[in-house]
């Protein structure tokens, strides 16, 4: 468990391309994993909202913000013991998106590998840098048999001078059928590809936000 709260914030200016789906599978990871989770949903259309009130309760916890309260939230969830935090932001907003970043130790842009959302992807690179942070594009919803599109995505992210997150989470129905359920992939189908590509999603967040799960405890032993 980590001894300090770690924020991430999920930004992209391009709509559909799986920033609540990134939000309710870390947190819901690091829940599962002995952390105390939060999602921040500061999108309008409240997704990640509607995704809790499907779960009856069950954690990890989902509260709703406006962006000029997204700092106090952050502040008062520390306060109050959550440990890991996402930030669930809405497309065509660089107000939220900014709130987001200013408070985040890990900036993620989920980008489709397609020539629409790369282009996007390059105003949510420039709104990050104009904030002196890094991020760290992630591929999402691509193909899940088709390599060379992510290959050609990825280098054309290095050309724009983006740092590129290992880990993809393309497109399986099983994200739907979980969301559409009140659930995450490792809950429906915990031995399914998707369970094993959020888990590998969370282990490679948690290197970079210095957070030490079982895993590294065991390595280092």
């Amino acid at each position: 468990m980590s001894t300090e709260t770690k924020t991430i914030a999920i930004v992209s200016q391009k709509g559909g391309v799986g920033k609540t789906t990134l939000a309710i599978h870390l947190a819901a990871e690091a829940e599962q994993r002995g952390e105390v989770a939060l999602i921040i949903d500061a999108d309008p259309q409240a997704s990640a909202c509607e995704w809790s009130s499907w779960r009856d309760g069950a954690a990890p916890e989902v509260i709703d913000s406006a962006p000029a309260r997204i700092a106090a939230k952050v502040d008062l969830a520390r306060k109050q013991g959550a440990t890991f935090i996402t930030i669930d932001t809405p497309p065509h907003s660089d107000s939220t998106a900014a709130a987001a970043v200013e408070v985040s130790d890990l900036v993620l842009i989920p980008c489709r590998p397609s020539a629409f959302d790369l282009a996007a992807m390059r105003t949510s690179l420039r709104l990050v840098e104009l904030l002196n942070r890094e991020a760290w594009v992630i591929l999402t919803a691509g193909p899940p048999n088709a390599p060379r599109i992510c290959e050609d995505a990825r280098e054309l992210i290095g050309k724009l001078g983006g740092r590129i997150c290992p880990i993809t989470l393309p497109e399986r129905a099983v994200h739907r059928h979980a969301s559409a359920a009140g659930q995450t992939v490792c809950e429906i189908e915990p031995d399914g590809k998707a369970a094993l590509e959020v888990s590998q999603l969370y282990n490679w967040t948690c290197e970079h936000l210095d957070i030490f799960t079982p895993e590294h405890v065991g390595m280092l032993a």
